[in-house]
Parts: C-alpha cells; sequence; structure tokens
C-alpha cells in the first residue's frame, strides 16, 4: 500500500497487478485538463461530422478542442454525471482511458505491468487519478472483463464498448432520454 500511496502522489501510471477492479463513475475527470490525441481518421471524422473547430491543430498532432474551463468540448453533464457525446466515435485515446496498453515497459516495473495476452507481450499501466480504481490484487471478473476489452479495443479487435465505459451510457432512459440532446453538439 505504500508503494500505491507513492504512485498516487507523483501521479506515475501503475501497473495493472496493482488495481483489483475498475468502474467508470461517470466523474468527468477524464475530459478535464488531459489532451486527446486524434489520429488522422479519428480527425477526419470529427472534423466530417462537427467541423474543424472542434479540434485543435499541434506540431504534428491533432486534439479534441477544449472549452474555456479546460474540459473538452464534447463533455455533456446529465444529472452532474460526465459523459462524453461523442459515444459513436470516440477516440481510441478516451476508450482506453484511464489504462495505457504498450508494447514496451514505459513507466517502469516491467514484470508487475507485463500482461500475455495471446501470447503477446503487453505492458499495461492505469493511471491513478482516475477515482473508479479500486486497489489490491486484481479480481478475476476485472480480468475476463474489463481488461481484456480494454486490451482488444488498444489492438483493434473490437471498436464497441461496454466494460469499459460507465454502464449508465446503456441504460434505456439515458438512451431514449439523450439521443437527441447528445447529437444536437
Amino acid at each position: 500500500m505504500i508503494l500505491l500511496k507513492l504512485f498516487e502522489c507523483h501521479m506515475l501510471p501503475v501497473p495493472w497487478r496493482y488495481v483489483n477492479s475498475w468502474n467508470c463513475h461517470a466523474c468527468g475527470l477524464c475530459c478535464r485538463g488531459f489532451s486527446v490525441v486524434l489520429n488522422f481518421a479519428e480527425w477526419m471524422s470529427v472534423v466530417k461530422n462537427y467541423g474543424v473547430g472542434f479540434t485543435a491543430p499541434g506540431i504534428n498532432k491533432f486534439y479534441l478542442k477544449h472549452k474555456s474551463d479546460g474540459s473538452c468540448t464534447f463533455l455533456c453533464d446529465y444529472h452532474g454525471k460526465g459523459i462524453c457525446s461523442l459515444q459513436h466515435m470516440k477516440p481510441l485515446a478516451c476508450k482506453l482511458w484511464p489504462f495505457k496498453i504498450l508494447s514496451r515497459p514505459k513507466y517502469g516495473r516491467a514484470r508487475q505491468a507485463i500482461y500475455d495476452y495471446a501470447g503477446r507481450n503487453l505492458f499495461i499501466y492505469a493511471d491513478p487519478s482516475c477515482p473508479g480504481l479500486d486497489w489490491g490484487n486484481p479480481t478475476r471478473s476485472f480480468l475476463k472483463t474489463a481488461l481484456t476489452e480494454f486490451i482488444e479495443l488498444a489492438l483493434g479487435l473490437r471498436e464497441k464498448q461496454f466494460d469499459s465505459t460507465s454502464r449508465m451510457l446503456y441504460s434505456p432512459q439515458f438512451l431514449r432520454l439523450n439521443r437527441q440532446k447528445l447529437s444536437r453538439i
């Protein structure tokens, strides 16, 4: 536990082996203060659907634009919860939050970060600022559902999210009441 406190204090990404479970609380923290890098296809999709004004250029990258309060342009408030209005075309960086799935150990602690997925060694870390992370030994359920889904998203083996996003998004009330609201951004 002392090691986890050290990671949290310095906000270093934490190896997946310290994550007991994860569940999106729809707090919107991931949509505030972070720059979301878009690949070219994601950038083109945002520009085509919403206009170039919803993106920001970098030296050699494209980003989602932020509002004056530092939050993502596509972050919507739904009864005090932070919901992404790009669910239908959410960028990969957003889909993977708070996990970083890499082919090499970028943040140290390689032995704790390594994960064998179908014979492929991946290095998986979690951003400790996410309040949806519960610390401890990983549960079987977490490994079989959320972590596997994050890996499959990262590797391009799946596009749709279920266990790696807020369950609130799939409630019938949310879908019925907000289909029009979210499409009008």
